[in-house]
């Protein structure tokens, strides 16, 4: 069952930011643009989130096999979102400084 499509996107003109910047996003039927995939993408480029083979760990616990299930484990436990979203703004703001 198809019930949404990873997307890549090229920037090629800009008036606001350097030409040619990429930007891969999950588009979701009846969703939107992913804040759950986004999410889990900028925890695993900051290693907030580690990835062994398919399995996606979190402090040292397994969340789930695949990125597929890791989203589905981040919708249900609204909780380890939180968690995981503060981690990675905690992060971003570091690394602005």
């Amino acid at each position: 069952v198809v019930t949404g499509n990873r997307t890549r996107v090229k920037v090629v003109k800009n008036k606001v930011a350097p030409p040619f910047t990429e930007a891969e996003f999950d588009i979701m039927y009846n969703e939107g643009i992913s804040s759950t995939g986004a999410l889990l993408d900028l925890a695993l480029e900051k290693q907030i989130v580690e990835k062994r083979g398919s399995w996606l760990s979190y402090k040292g616990t397994q969340l789930a096999q695949g990125r597929d299930a890791a989203k589905d484990v981040l919708k249900s436990d609204q909780a380890l979102y939180a968690e995981i979203e503060a981690a990675v703004k905690a992060k971003l703001d570091e690394d602005k400084k």
